[in-house]
Order: structure tokens, then sequence, then C-alpha cells
């Protein structure tokens, strides 16, 4: 009896904690981060150069929000359509506008959606090439390199698992591409003459994942299938990433249960919420100011601080909601958010009776008596 229990005890050793904390995938490489902080969750070859296929349309369809006026009308050339693959349907002589075209991308992936917006901001497909390049280089994404808008492949168009990750991170914080990427179906209306059609999302985590929020599919044979998701949940927020991965849909389900089931939420507060701070020449001696704390999403809460800035005193008068210093939420060095602290009441200015060098007197005494307990 004695050795089966220490056989049980040296498998638990083993094999449990592998059980538990193991999270593999399919893919040729994957990564899951928090989408709030960019926290890497998980990691597997995270760094290795890959083609991506449509996933690519990410980009194309950020800079098409960054630097595109949605109410414009395009119509479409022959020439923008000298592209093979998925389609939003357009034909030369089309009219479409850049909204719609948006939703061609990031629902239908089309094709000839990418290439119209391409020949719309960068005259030529090598001219948007430039400007994708010019984004990357300004996100910090040193693995990555573009030839064309869509993700069909071709020499030197990759990207990697972790540079995809911050891509998409990213483009999530515009409120334009955040629901396009996150819209299940819609109605649109373009053609020649524009009749209304509806568009499907490829990204069918929209409909099987609780929480899911985008963002991206794409295929060809020779990069494979390539997943870019994300999801939010009680506050929560992650994004996943896989690349070459013939299982992406069941692994991109286990990802973002993981990553949301590892996060914690954390309130990030000063050690005293309440700060008092002297008032001179006012009816009252002090003014209250109270901090308060921030609810953020981390993986490691340990470098969460809050660095209160505030002056050592204050004149009266002073109104409700002055600004009277900040509070700076940090994770280490790195600034999370910064508020304004403000006057929760209104000071008047007192009245003084005696002379102005007896109540100057006062005054500096009060600051420097002040100044001194703290």
């Amino acid at each position: 009896m004695k050795k089966i229990i220490c056989i049980i005890a040296v498998l638990a050793i083993f094999i449990l904690p592998y059980n538990i904390s193991a999270l593999g995938t399919s893919a040729r490489a994957a990564i899951l981060i928090n989408g709030d902080t960019g926290e890497v969750i998980y990691e597997q070859n995270a760094d290795e150069q890959l083609p991506m296929a449509s996933t690519t349309k990410i980009m194309t369809a950020l800079l098409l929000c960054e630097n595109g006026d949605f109410d414009r009308e395009i119509t479409v050339t022959a020439e923008m359509l000298r592209v093979e693959g998925s389609s939003m349907g357009l034909l030369a002589g089309d009219t479409v506008t850049l909204h719609d075209l948006l939703y061609g991308l990031l629902l239908a992936s089309g094709n000839d959606a990418a290439n119209v917006v391409a020949y719309v901001l960068g005259g030529t497909v090598d001219g948007f090439a430039k400007l994708m390049n010019k984004k990357a280089q300004e996100l910090g994404l040193a693995n990555t390199h573009f030839v064309t808008p869509s993700g069909l492949d071709a020499e030197g168009h990759f990207t990697t698992a972790r540079d995809l990750a911050t891509l998409a991170r990213y483009a999530m914080q515009n409120d334009y591409f955040a629901e396009a990427a996150a819209t299940q179906k819609a109605t649109l209306e373009y053609g020649n003459p524009p009749y209304k059609r509806s568009l499907t999302n490829h990204n069918k985590l929209l409909k099987t994942f609780d929480g899911a929020v985008g963002v991206k599919t794409g295929f060809t044979k020779r990069s494979g299938r390539c997943l870019v998701s994300a999801a939010k949940r009680d506050g929560k927020y992650v994004i996943a990433v896989t690349l070459h991965d013939p299982n992406d849909w069941d692994d991109h389900s286990s990802m973002l249960e993981y990553g949301l089931s590892k996060l914690e939420i954390t309130e990030i507060k000063p050690e005293n919420n309440c700060c008092k701070i002297p008032v001179v020449g006012g009816k009252t001696s002090d003014l209250m100011i109270e901090v308060e704390p921030l609810s953020v999403c981390f993986l490691d809460a340990s470098r969460l601080s809050c660095e209160i800035n505030l002056p050592q005193f204050v004149y009266a008068p002073i109104n409700k909601g002055d600004v009277i210093g900040t509070a700076v939420y940090k994770n280490g060095d790195t600034v999370i958010e910064t508020k304004s602290l403000t006057a929760q009441s209104e000071i008047t200015a007192a009245v003084y009776k005696k002379s102005l060098l007896e109540g100057l007197k006062e005054n500096i005494k009060y600051i420097f008596i002040n100044i001194w307990e703290k």
C-alpha cells in the first residue's frame, strides 16, 4: 500500500503541474497577450517570421480608418480589381464608399476591397505598401514587412505572431476598426447603380465564443490558416494570434479562455486616498482632495503604483472643480493613466479684521507649521 501511495505522489509531482499550466496549440507560431497592457500570457515561436495571409488586412483597414473619409465615394476601375481570391463582389464601374470598403475588408476579407483602398490611399499597390511599412516602423514591428494590401503570398511579405498581436492591439484602439471587426453581419449599398447587399463576417468566433470582439481570419496555401482573435469579458481583455494553424478555431477558444482566467482585476490606489492641503487666506483652513482608485487588469500586479502630485498649499478663493493636482497610475516606470485631482468643495476668501501685515504673518506661520508637520 505504501508503494502505491509513493507512486501516486511521484506522478502528481510530474504530471499535475504540467496539466494545470500547459497551453499548447497546433500552430507553427502563437501568442496570447493582455489586450489592455500588452503583457504576454503565452507564446510559442512568437518571433518566427511567417506569411500571414489576410490578417494583413488589419493593417490595410487600420490605415483606412486613420486616413480615410468614410463618406467618400469611389468609382472602381478595372485596374484596381487586378487581384484574385476572396471578394466583396466589386466590379469595374461600381460606386462604393470607404465605409463599405472597411466592412468589405474585415467581414468578407475582400482582396478587391484591399486593392481599391491601396489605390485610393497609396496611388498604387506599391505606394500603399510603403505606407504600410512606414506604419509598421512607427509601431515598432521590427519583424514585419508588407508587399500586398490583401495578404496574398509574395516574396518578402511576412510578420511574426508577436508583431501581429501588437498591430491588432493598436488597431482595436481605433473605434471605427473595433466596431467593424466585431460586426457579425452588415448590410451595405454599393454597385452600378448601388444596391443593398449583406456581408457576413468570416470570423465564426464572434458567434461561438462568449465575449469575442474580433479580429481577422486568413488563409493561403503557403501561409496555412492564420487567425487573430480578441475577447472581452468581466472587465478583462485578451488577444490571441496563431500562424499556420490547422486547428485554429479550437486553439483560439482554448487560448482566449485561458487568458481570461489568468488575468485579475486590480485597483491601483495610494496609501491614503484622501489628502489634506493647507489653504492660505480662506474661511476654511484645509482643502480635502480625494483620490479615486483605478481598476486595471494585469497579469502581474506587483509593480503597480499611484503617484500623487499636489502643491504644499493653495490660495483662496477655490472653486469646486478647480484642478489642484494629478494622480499618476503606473506599472513600474510606465504611466498607465493620469487623472486630474479637483477640489470637491468651494472655499471663499477670508475677510480679515486685522491689519494686512498681521494677516500675512498668520498665513506664513500657518504654512510653515503645516509644511513642518509633513
